[in-house]
This record gives structure tokens, sequence and C-alpha cells, in this order.
């Protein structure tokens, strides 16, 4: 018989998803299984798996060691990659993300940046690997790989649950830089749909609803501007797969370096003088809305990311920084 004692990270969360967690290579048959003829108990008492938990509450799983390991698998990913922290409390994380580091994984043997923040977790004794059978820290936000900046990650269930719901809600502010091929004139707020093609991973901006579209919103103002180039400040109102790419290029002012919706033969004289191979695409700047709870102590607070060298570099000799 083992006993697992319900704690804060744990607290919340449906009965059923913490079981997932903890036999994360159970069969949902099994587990229901399990519950239904009371091998697997909630403060003594038979479950459905619907129920919701709350912190101290005693799960007894009446199964043989066997039977558990052969279900569990503990975490393996651990990395020797060191995280630039920008940000860190009891609740979360603010991490500037270098270009060329995977947000999440997009399979099995790549490393990103969650596993990253898993390792720092343990190695920096925060958590114990046995915490991670029914927690999983995560982020919050996803920047494409060659995209640098601020990512928000949750360290707690409160944290997490609190990050992912002013995401969800658009009331946390996301600003980026970017520099961008031409000269912009002036601030605007532009609006469109955005259809995505799976099999090429790349995005269509339409000016009408399609079906399979979804409407974003853009706003950039220019911070300043050669005859060439343009240094934007981007306001990300949605935040939908390479929206900023797509939605600039849209408008004729595609990102330096961005080969998947940028002008080519700019690409190519940056790449052969800088060595420029991704876009200059930078999250610089979160800005919490007023919070409560978890959160609290963070409402109004404004956190900045310095832009990487290479970027800064580029911008300089453009004369734009």
């Amino acid at each position: 018989m083992k006993e697992i004692q319900i704690t804060e990270n744990e607290a919340g969360q449906r009965f059923d998803k913490m079981l997932g967690k903890y036999l994360n290579k159970a069969p949902k048959s099994f587990l229901y299984k399990m519950l239904r003829k009371k091998n697997i108990v909630l403060n003594g008492k038979k479950a459905s798996g619907n129920e919701k938990l709350a912190a101290g509450d005693s799960v007894k799983l009446f199964l043989s060691d066997e039977t558990i390991g052969k279900f569990s698998e503990l975490f393996e990913g651990y990395t020797d990659t060191k995280l630039e922290i920008l940000h860190e409390d009891s609740n979360i994380l603010l991490i500037n993300k270098p270009a060329g580091m995977l947000s999440q994984k997009a399979k099995e043997s790549d490393e990103s940046l969650v596993e990253h923040l898993i390792t720092y977790l343990v190695r920096s004794g925060q958590m114990k690997e046995t915490d991670l059978k029914t927690f999983r820290p995560s982020i919050c936000n996803r920047l494409d790989r060659n995209t640098s900046g601020i990512i928000a990650a949750g360290k707690s269930m409160a944290g997490l649950q609190e990050l992912n719901r002013m995401f969800h809600d658009r009331t946390i502010g996301k600003y980026y830089l970017c520099l961008v091929c031409g000269k912009v004139g002036r601030q605007s707020r532009i609006e469109g749909w955005l259809a995505k093609d799976e099999r090429t991973n790349k995005v269509a901006i339409l000016n009408h609803k399609q079906e399979g579209s979804v409407p974003i919103v853009t706003e950039y103002r220019p911070l300043k501007s050669a005859e060439q180039v343009t240094l934007l400040e981007v306001h990300l109102i949605t935040g939908k797969t390479h929206q900023i790419r797509a939605h600039l290029a849209s408008i004729g002012h595609p990102l330096i370096g961005d080969y998947k919706y940028g002008k080519r033969s700019v690409n190519q004289e940056y790449e052969i003088q800088y060595g420029l191979k991704s876009q200059l695409l930078h999250a610089a700047r979160l800005e919490f809305p007023s919070c409560e709870g978890a959160l609290s102590e963070l409402s109004g607070k404004i956190f900045t990311a310095e832009l990487p060298e290479l970027f800064k570099k580029v911008a300089a000799d453009q004369g734009v920084l």
C-alpha cells in the first residue's frame, strides 16, 4: 500500500488528473477500474475521480510496489543548461530564453526550457524527484525557437494557474522588440485572421474569416527608423503561432532574418555581414496587472529582458539603437 498526502501543489486539480500524473504510464481504463474496485481511495472512501483535491487529503493506493513501478515513470530529462533568471519567488520564475532554445519539446528526444526549468528546481533543492510524480512545473507562454526573451513559468500549482489565467484573459502586457525591413512612420493597430497550415508549419494572414482561422490583433510603434530599417515595439494583443512575424510581413515590413516570412535577398545580406540566421525578435517586457492571491506581490510590476548582443550590434550598426 502507498499513501500520498496532497500538498498545495496538488490541490485544486481533479483526482483523476493527479492519478494520471502519478501513474503516468497507466491506461485511464486501469485507473478508473482501480477506483471502482476501491484499490485507490480518497480519504479512505471510494472515489469516482472527478473530485477536486484539497491540501491535506489522503490518497491510498492498494497496489503492489511492482505495479506502481510499472506504471510510474520518473523524470529523466535532466540537462546541463544554465538559465538566465530575471525574477523568482515561491510561485513563479521569469526566464530570459536565448534564441535557439525550444520552449517545449517538439519530439521526445528534444531538450527544451521545460527540462532546463525542472533540472534547476530539483538541483537547487526546491523540489524532490518524487514531487514530479504529481506536479510538473511548466511554462505559461511559448516563444518560437529562434525568438528570444521573457518566458513565464509556474513553479507551484497556484503560480501556474494564475499565470495561465492572465495569459488566457490577456490581462498581462506582452511587449516585443523587432527589427523590420523598411521605414515605419507611425504607430498602428492591425487586425486580421490567421490560418495555420500544420503540414508546413506556416501561417497565412487573411482579411476575412475562413474555416479554421482565428482572429488576431497586433499593435506596434516605431522607436527609431533609418532608410531601410525600423526598430519596432510590438504590443501583442492576441498570441497566435508566428503572429508578429506573419502579420508584419503581410503589411510589407517583414522581420530582418526571418527566412520563413521575410525577404530572402535582405536576409542573405545580413547573414553575410553578421552571420544572422534567424529573425531579430525579442520578448522584451511583461507588465503585470493588478494581482491578488498567490501573485499579489507582482501587482503592477514590470519586468524587462536585455536584448541579445547580436540584436544590439545589428541595430546599432543600422543606426536605430
